[in-house]
């Protein structure tokens, strides 16, 4: 029988991903460099140029982000001196985040569109918006989800 259960607040820290979301991007920074990785930013100073960053912090920001996997750090084949800062799996997994959270600045904090449009590649229209989807594919919103211990989780 499933109840309807609070999220334990006070023992996030042992059990959920959330605070570990956050210690692995870290502040603005991260998200901005992150952007810019998604963008075909790879070399250092190109994200120092275009995102106007301190040298010292993009060093930190790039390091913490390698030392999470969500960046990896390699040598350019044609220049071994040169080096080159590139998503891995798992920050290509931020893909959705990273939408979910411009869209919601584009609504909530600037109230305009951004601008470049993100668009599909296929027929360059623009995405729909981020959302939490059921198994079946319905679109949900706070007032259906509930906390469940896992066994009183349905699993196919």
């Amino acid at each position: 029988m499933t109840t309807t259960l609070r999220e334990p607040l006070r023992e996030l820290a042992n059990r959920c991903s959330l605070p570990a979301a956050l210690e692995a991007m870290g502040e603005r920074w991260s998200f901005l460099i992150l952007r810019g990785s998604f963008n075909g930013l790879c070399h250092f100073e190109e994200f120092q140029s275009e995102l106007g960053i301190a040298r010292n912090i993009l060093a930190n920001r790039l390091s913490r982000l390698v030392g999470h996997g969500i960046l990896e750090r390699r040598a350019v084949a044609a220049d071994r001196r040169k080096i080159e800062y590139r998503l891995t799996e798992k920050g290509r997994a931020l893909l959705p985040t990273m939408v979910a959270l411009r869209q919601w600045g584009e609504r909530w904090e600037t109230g305009v569109a951004a601008t470049p449009i993100l668009v599909d590649a296929r027929d360059r229209r623009p995405i729909a918006t981020v959302a939490v989807h059921s198994h079946d594919g319905r679109v949900l919103d706070k007032c259906d989800l509930l906390w469940a211990v896992e066994e009183d989780v349905v699993r196919d």
